[in-house]
């Protein structure tokens, strides 16, 4: 009969295509990853993998047993989780995915109240693009995310948060920092900068500069928000940030000056999700809530669901 611990090992060679990745993910010696998963064929009786110079592949029928230990995986999970919320309420250790444009600005406003009000919940918080972040919660890595919307897994049931507002940010020696507010016709031919391919927030600003009738500069795709206002800052473009940034990051007028467009409003909607019947959905409204009052509370101002 199969272990758990060789159905973890399965699944981690067939994520990472190669048994030296594998092993440090988690976080065993290479031969005695090698050394289960070898027992694990003897078990079954069958070959689940190849092997070749250029790494790992998985068989034909290794992809359908991978596909069902990892569903054994999951539940077993769930158990655990569920025994613990039974006996300690809100309690144990709970895998929260975030996207680098969300996480980093949202959570510091929230984790002091989580800690205080479930003393006993223990976080781990992973940071991924929202595709990827999707993907890991669906198959069981990860309990639950808060991301921008649109979530397209549909293995996962999703809970708005509140919509965040998208605010225009140009250089301090930019035609546009002297002005008031600016229009949507005034955006028309501008040089726009945004995140690089995989981000939802890239996505979106293509969107909104096509509406705009702007330009994307695409040889010049910041890897992060970081380097994306820097590059603002140097007047390369202007771009699109997430209001909690703003909030966090943009302090003073000399270094960038936010816009105000009139006739148009700008915003993501934001939303938390898991998987469908996971123990985390008895977490989901407590964390909307928490979330939202932490936020409101923190900079004084009504959020929109």
């Amino acid at each position: 009969m199969p272990t758990l611990r060789q159905l973890r090992y399965l699944v981690a060679i067939a994520d990472e295509r190669h048994f030296g990745r594998a092993a440090q993910r988690v976080n065993v010696a290479q031969p005695t990853l090698s050394a289960q998963f070898a027992e694990l064929e003897r078990k079954l009786g069958v070959r689940l993998v190849e092997r070749s110079r250029s790494g790992v592949s998985i068989t034909p029928l290794g992809r359908e047993i991978v596909a069902r230990a990892q569903k054994v995986l999951v539940d077993v999970q769930e158990i655990i989780n569920l025994a613990a919320a039974e006996s300690s309420g809100i309690a144990g250790r709970l895998r929260l995915g975030v996207p680098p444009t969300l996480g980093p600005y949202l959570l510091p406003h929230v984790i002091p109240e989580m800690h205080e009000r479930y003393p006993k919940l223990k976080l781990y918080v992973h940071e991924d693009t929202p595709r990827e972040i999707q993907g890991r919660v669906a198959s069981g890595d990860l309990d639950i995310i808060l991301t921008p919307s649109p979530v397209e897994n549909r293995a996962l049931e999703v809970m708005p948060l509140f919509d965040e507002k998208l605010e225009i940010v140009c250089a301090p020696d930019h035609r546009f920092a002297s002005l008031d507010r600016i229009t949507p016709e005034d955006l028309r031919g501008e040089k726009i900068l945004t995140l690089e391919h995989g981000h939802y927030l890239h996505d979106q600003v293509r969107g909104l500069s096509n509406t705009f009738d702007a330009e994307i500069l695409y040889d010049y795709e910041g890897t992060s928000l970081d380097t994306l206002r820097h590059m603002v800052g140097m007047g390369v473009g202007i771009s699109f940030f997430p209001e909690l940034y703003v909030l966090s990051e943009i302090r003073s007028h000399r270094e960038l000056k936010v816009l105000q467009l009139h006739g148009a409003t700008l915003s993501r909607k934001l939303c938390i999700a898991w998987r469908t019947n996971s123990h985390a959905r008895h977490l989901g409204a407590q964390l909307q809530e928490l979330i939202r009052s932490a936020f409101e509370s923190r900079h004084q101002i009504e959020l929109k669901a």
